[in-house]
């Protein structure tokens, strides 16, 4: 996600000159890649920065949804990505 992120963001801004894409996507891109290694390391706290790039993700693009298939792809693959690390984040919290 950190990747796909970061390479939206850099063609949204090639494409139509949008500063607001480039610096979305390579702050989200970067929050994405930074979450994956703390969890790689295995820091919990990794979860918890991956599900708020996810929510950050959907909620910028959830507004552009109907514009095309970029904002609608953008939007559901943040729901997924959401939802999985909230669940993972629910399970962490369960633990003793």
């Amino acid at each position: 996600m950190g990747i796909a992120c970061i390479a939206g963001g850099t063609t949204g801004f090639l494409r139509t000159g949008s500063k607001p894409s480039l610096i979305a996507g390579v702050s989200v891109g970067c929050l994405y890649l930074w979450s994956g290694g703390l969890i790689l390391n295995n820091d919990f706290r990794g979860f918890y920065g991956a599900a708020g790039a996810s929510a950050i993700l959907f909620l910028s693009s959830l507004p552009r949804v109907a514009k095309g298939p970029v904002p609608a792809i953008l939007t559901l693959l943040s729901a997924a990505s959401g939802t999985y690390y909230y669940q993972t984040v629910k399970a962490l919290q369960q633990k003793p």
